[in-house]
């Protein structure tokens, strides 16, 4: 949904945006004045674009943006961002409507006038943000664009990557960077362009900023119980990935820049966030060769309330278990380990079912039920929960069910073959087939209950495996061109998405 123009009209800039030769891009070109950007002179050959061409159209920037003024005073060569780099902020909000001006304004501040750069949010919320986020863009500089999500996917860490995703469509990523930050300003703006220095400086593919790094603070964190949960949230993820995450202060950062690049190698569509940790999923996800970081103070919140709660600790367990069990060995560790636990509810049924005077048979059969439901549930939280939508609960449990009894109807057999044909001892024999039952009832489990079912291709808006990223591409955002759209034969204009 266009609004207003959000650039002033008729500049693109403000009016001190020029820059003169030997202003810090490469091979001092600057700006040429009256040149504009993709088909002028805009950035010198070798300026760090593609195809040399100034701003190559991406998303959340202009397919193409007016000159600057001729009466434009040249900006002073400033060592925020030693070259060009296009960067995009995005900006993950639910129920922020009282912080987004003060966050664009800020940003206004901090950027210096020729930094490449657009912002995006991403939004949630149930209140008037988006509403906000378009008043507030009419006074921007740069580009602002807003996705609406009508389904919050994944939470802020979802909302993240939605961003992502459409910065990285339309071919090879341009080179550049995403920064993360919150919309409440406990992440300060000013150290936008200072993450970004920090990556270009150090050659690195993620610039955390850190509350735990000398000069770093949490004084932002509201009282001593959000600090201890905090701290036990960063010692249980370097706990799990000690060597992914080696470097890394504050995992538990929600403020940083990683190149597109690095997002764009481990694929984006692969992303699965949940809760409010984005950074330690593209952390493990992605593997970013060098990381750096900043020191930074956690501010108090501008206005608004906390998102964190229990709810949301609860899904920082589940998504830090799911990221550990991503392998196929971890998992059918998990898978055994799980298995192990059945054996309670199994032996407490039996007990109650012969007390109360059934035959030990059919206890048996009924006890072995008890622990299969008991695996299926620990099972369904612990280790497939990102894989439980492609079937519906009632299909799954089943399915689990007849799996895990065939498994003893296999195992019998296979144990007397054991015995009788190889001559092992019954000990032996019995460890030999639990292992191999073990080991086919994970493939099968994972295979038959938990794999997405292979779908027909389905037709651009209809449901089905390929229907999705139709759907995402068609969803096109970043502020577009438009020609008499109610400001004048040219304007500029940012488009809302509703996802």
């Amino acid at each position: 949904m266009p609004t207003e123009a959000c650039h002033p009209a008729g500049t693109g800039f403000p009016p001190d945006s020029g820059s003169a030769p030997g202003s810090g891009f490469p091979d001092g070109s600057g700006f040429a004045a009256g040149a504009g950007f993709p088909d002028g002179s805009g950035f010198a050959a070798g300026s760090g674009f593609p195809d040399d061409s100034g701003f190559a159209p991406g998303p959340g920037l202009p397919a193409a943006l007016p000159a600057p003024s001729p009466s434009s005073t040249p900006a002073p060569p400033s060592a925020a961002v030693p070259r060009a780099a296009t960067v995009t902020v995005i900006v993950p909000t639910f129920n922020e409507s009282g912080n987004v001006r003060e966050l664009l304004r800020r940003l206004t501040e901090a950027l210096p006038s020729r930094f490449p750069c657009d912002v995006l949010f991403v939004d949630d919320s149930t209140d008037d943000t988006v509403e906000a986020v378009r008043e507030a863009a009419r006074s921007c500089p740069y580009p602002v664009s807003v996705i609406h999500r009508r389904e919050p996917v994944g939470g802020l860490g979802g909302a993240v990557v939605e961003g992502m995703r459409g910065g990285l469509r339309g071919g090879a990523p341009e080179p550049g960077w995403f920064v993360v930050m919150d919309a409440d300003l406990q992440h300060p703006p000013a150290l936008v362009p200072e993450l970004v220095e920090a990556g270009l400086r150090e050659g690195a593919d993620l610039v955390v900023a850190s509350r735990y790094r000398p000069g770093g603070s949490r004084a932002g964190l509201a009282g001593g119980y959000r600090v201890a949960v905090s701290r036990a949230a960063t010692w249980l993820a370097k706990g799990a990935f000690p060597r992914l995450l080696k470097g890394v202060s504050d995992p538990m950062s929600g403020f940083f820049a990683i190149r597109r690049e690095a997002v764009a190698a481990a694929d984006a569509d692969a992303l699965r966030p949940l809760g409010y940790k984005v950074l330690l999923e593209l952390a493990v996800r992605c593997r970013p060769a060098a990381v750096t970081e900043l020191p930074f103070a956690f501010q108090d919140r501008f206005a608004g309330e906390s998102k964190s709660t229990a709810r949301e600790g609860l899904r920082f367990l589940g998504h830090l278990t799911t990221l550990r069990t991503a392998s196929s060995v971890a998992r059918m560790l998990l898978f055994g380990l799980i298995g192990l636990t059945g054996f309670l509810p199994n032996l407490l049924g039996l007990h109650l079912l012969t007390t109360a005077g059934l035959h030990y048979l059919p206890a048996e059969i009924v006890a072995n039920q008890f622990g299969v439901l008991w695996n299926f549930l620990l099972i369904e939280v612990l280790l497939f929960r990102d894989r439980r939508r492609h079937r519906h609960w009632a299909d799954r449990v089943g399915r689990f069910a007849l799996l895990a009894n065939a498994d003893l109807l296999l195992r019998i057999p296979l144990i007397a073959f054991l015995v009788g044909s190889l001559r092992l001892g019954v000990l032996t024999a019995t460890v030999i087939a639990l292992l191999t039952t073990f080991v086919l009832r994970f493939a099968a489990t994972e295979a038959l209950v938990y794999l997405p079912r292979k779908s027909k291709t389905a037709p651009p808006g209809k449901s089905g495996a390929g229907a999705g990223n139709n759907k995402h591409r068609k969803h096109r955002h970043g502020t577009v061109r438009r020609r008499g759209a109610g400001t004048g034969d040219r304007g500029e204009g940012t488009r809302t998405c509703h996802h």
